[in-house]
């Protein structure tokens, strides 16, 4: 299990209850039914990443307007590397992506977590319904 910082506990509770339309839309329409489980706003290190799955190492982030502004941008460089230090790769993916190819969304998150998955060895596609 990863370390976290125990105080984002509740913050991590209400965002789960308060999700945004894009982040319910790739949950409920993909990650939920995704042969690995996926946890949504999962405390990880001093952060709380939007999707995370244990067994691939990966953690993707839904991007919206406010992610691309110059202060914005370094400070999501910040966290990735933060993140990627603990041995995690981050996928970013942008709201207006998930509004006009979902498809190639799903896509995309399919090919990170298989890349992981034949990268590391670790993780056998075909015991994915275990």
């Amino acid at each position: 299990m990863k370390e976290y910082n125990k105080s984002n506990i509740p913050l991590a509770r209400n965002l789960r209850k308060n999700m945004t339309p894009w982040e319910r839309k790739l949950w409920y329409e993909y990650l939920r039914s995704y042969p690995l489980r996926f946890q949504r706003q999962k405390p990880l290190g001093n952060y709380i990443a939007d999707f995370y799955c244990a067994k691939a190492g990966l953690v993707i982030e839904l991007d919206g307007g406010g992610h691309y502004s110059d202060r914005q941008a370094k400070m999501d460089a910040i966290r990735t590397t933060d993140l990627e230090a603990m041995h995690l790769t981050v996928i970013r993916i942008c709201n207006l992506d998930i509004d006009r190819n979902f498809e190639g969304v799903c896509e995309y998150i399919d090919l990170a977590v298989r890349g992981k998955a034949t990268g590391n060895g670790s993780l056998d596609p075909r015991q994915w319904d275990d």
